[in-house]
């Protein structure tokens, strides 16, 4: 099991991207890459729990760290993606403190959460490794919450505040959508939304975070105090170099 929360707690950088495929083969080629962590995606990647374990296993041969975005705030979904070994989960749609503590305690075994406790599975060596993970499951695997509205960015000082909570991650394109300016990611609503999410958690002693589809976005996000990173996606790159190929031997038809 490869940790993120000692580094995320010192202030430490980190670098991921983004898994929408489903893919095993695309986790792995991430996993590879360099990047800190994956984010496997399934709250709107095409991939089921099927291929999400060997997603996992994937990224875990690799020095990344396999993180999950579940579908919802549920607490099945976080008990299935913790079994199979995901070194943390990040939760779409948090909007207020009582939300963020449901998702921290789905997050932790009785009695400081909810989570069942199994010794059978992938995340514990199929029980060979269970008194080990069970003693660091819940101060090590990282919580992540998405502040994805105006509310949540409204109610972000609170959010922050939750024990429990690791990093608030801004969700781009929900956000700018509901503050009326989709996709527009230089309107001064929506950087003003942004360094407000990274004023509460850095206040918090927390980290923030965000998708970035530019590799021009990196040093401004990175100046405005966010510092747990996603850059592009499996999804979005196959997208644009397959658009690219089309569109060089368009002109031999």
């Amino acid at each position: 099991m490869r940790y993120l929360h000692e580094r995320v707690r010192r202030g430490e950088r980190l670098f991921g991207t983004w898994c929408n495929l489903g893919s095993g083969i695309t986790a792995e080629i991430a996993g590879l890459a360099g990047f800190d962590w994956v984010l496997i995606d399934m709250e709107h990647g095409s991939g089921d729990y099927g291929q999400l374990v060997h997603q996992i296993q994937a990224v875990a041969a690799t020095p990344a760290a396999p993180i999950v975005r579940i579908a919802w705030n549920d607490p099945v979904a976080f008990k299935r993606v913790l079994d199979l070994g995901a070194s943390g989960i990040m939760v779409p749609y948090v909007q207020t403190a009582d939300e963020a503590r449901d998702a921290v305690r789905a997050m932790r075994y009785p009695p400081n959460g909810i989570r069942g406790v199994a010794s059978l599975n992938r995340a514990t060596r199929f029980g060979a490794g269970f008194a080990e993970y069970a003693a660091r499951a819940d101060t090590e695997l990282l919580t992540i919450v998405q502040i994805e509205t105006p509310a949540a960015v409204e109610n972000a000082p609170q959010i922050a505040a939750v024990e429990g909570v690791d990093v608030l991650f801004v969700g781009p394109l929900d956000l700018s959508t509901g503050l009326g300016v989709q996709g527009r990611y230089d309107a001064p609503a929506y950087i003003e939304a942004v360094d407000r999410v990274a004023k509460a958690a850095h206040e918090a002693g927390k980290a923030s975070g965000i998708l970035l589809l530019s590799a021009d976005a990196v040093e401004p996000m990175s100046a405005r105090g966010l510092r747990f990173i996603a850059l592009g996606s499996d999804g979005g790159l196959v997208a644009a170099g397959m658009r690219a190929n089309a569109e060089l031997v368009a002109k031999y038809r």
